[in-house]
């Protein structure tokens, strides 16, 4: 099990940030990793929606849809992997510092199936690295 939690202050605010970072088609913009995305469903995001994404991963290319299991807007937003290499939750906590600040958490946990499991570690850590960078450009991103 890899279980991984970034934080970030970005000085936008929380409307904004939740707006920019809940959409998947700016995902490729922000993420290092993803290449691209593909709306399985209907360009809602609710309970259900379905996205396809497209990475590179440790050398490694990937492919997953992602489901959204939990969704309140502004606030949160879950989606989960149903099959696929890497079975992963990725969950996105978006909270107001003040009205022009806001403290954003990205967490991935799940099982790396399609790795081996004494790789997990390293995994942790090369998500940690990635999330950590992922949330650095959103925040360059959003700020300017």
């Amino acid at each position: 099990m890899v279980d991984v939690t970034t934080q970030i202050i970005i000085k936008r605010p929380q409307s904004r940030v939740f707006e920019y970072a809940s959409n998947p088609d700016n995902a490729p913009e922000w993420y290092v990793n993803i290449k691209s995305v593909e709306w399985r469903t209907q360009k809602i995001l609710a309970v259900g929606s379905k996205i396809a994404f497209k990475a590179k991963f440790l050398g490694r290319q990937l492919e997953y849809v992602y489901e959204i299991v939990d969704f309140v807007s502004g606030q949160k937003l879950v989606m989960r992997t149903a099959d696929g290499p890497f079975l992963m939750e990725t969950t996105y906590i978006w909270e107001a510092v003040n009205e022009n600040t806001t403290h954003m958490t990205l967490r991935n946990r799940g099982n790396p199936t399609g790795f081996s499991k004494l790789f997990a570690p390293f995994m942790a850590l090369a998500m940690k690295k990635a999330n950590q960078k992922d949330l650095r450009k959103l925040k360059e991103t959003l700020e300017k």
